[in-house]
């Protein structure tokens, strides 16, 4: 290896140790806990798995924030009701907040039309990223939940550098290919030297509403082999659940009263002890 110049803006050592990137956010901010909730590919239910724990824990009594990191399909606002665009001044950009207190920040709640797509290249949709962590005035956050985009990208290669994140949540579905998105994201973690708290397993079946058999809508599910394979947590496997996403088109998330996710609330919590 060359000898280190400390010059890390033209460094081309992806391992080196003596490089720290992260950026502080900003000086009026406080945060306790930056949470990832990660997956290796799309579909899986990633945002309403996001916006479910963020729900139970400010259930608890925690005081908790969502970064919508997902530039080009950010969902976050919708399942909460939220459609005002968001206000600042010369401290920074304040974000929007649920009906019980859940402050999000989201590409969404910057534009009057929330339905125009942005076309933006991967440089820019990284910058907005990182302006939401450096420029938004997060209020006393116990939790930040960081929604991001499916894969290993350059978003979640920002977020992972950016930020001091704590831990990520990886969330999955139960079909074969299961081990292989997994290992991705665990490995990308892994050379960042971010933790991986655990996995969800979303879509594990549907129950029957009338004698409460769970069908398993894409068969046998492979998470907990795969759980085992990483040395992961299997720490929910949620169902296919028709009131849950009734309540997410209607903006009504925080009416939802399931217990899905105690575990990964459980687990925060003693991350907090």
């Amino acid at each position: 290896m060359a000898e280190c110049n400390h010059d890390c803006s033209n460094c081309s050592q992806q391992n080196c140790e003596q490089k720290d990137l992260h950026e502080k956010p900003n000086p009026k901010s406080n945060i306790r806990k930056v949470i990832g909730v990660v997956s290796g590919k799309g579909g899986v239910g990633k945002s309403s798995v996001t916006a479910l724990l963020a729900v139970q824990l400010r259930r608890k009594g925690y005081r908790v924030g969502i970064l919508d990191a997902d530039i080009t399909g950010p969902s976050i606002p919708k399942m909460f009701n939220l459609h005002t665009i968001i206000g600042g001044n010369e401290d920074g950009v304040f974000p929007a907040e649920t009906a019980n207190g859940i402050q999000v920040i989201s590409a969404n709640l910057l534009t009057n039309d929330e339905k125009t797509p942005v076309i933006w290249r991967g440089p820019l949709v990284a910058g907005m990223v990182k302006q939401f962590w450096t420029e938004v005035i997060w209020d006393n956050i116990d939790f930040l939940l960081v929604d991001m985009p499916p894969g290993t990208g350059d978003v979640p290669l920002t977020v992972f550098q950016t930020m001091a994140i704590n831990g990520i949540i990886m969330v999955t579905s139960p079909q074969d290919l299961v081990s292989l998105i997994v290992s991705k994201a665990v490995n990308m973690a892994g050379m960042m030297n971010i933790p991986v708290l655990g996995l969800v397993e979303n879509y594990s079946y549907v129950q029957c509403p009338h004698c409460n058999e769970r069908i398993k809508v894409f068969g046998e599910s492979h998470t907990e082999e795969v759980a085992k394979e990483f040395k992961l947590k299997l720490l929910a496997q949620m169902p296919i659940d028709s009131n849950l996403a009734t309540l997410a088109d209607r903006g009504e998330m925080e009416k939802a009263e399931v217990n899905y996710l105690d575990n990964v609330v459980d687990m925060l919590e003693s991350m907090e002890a």
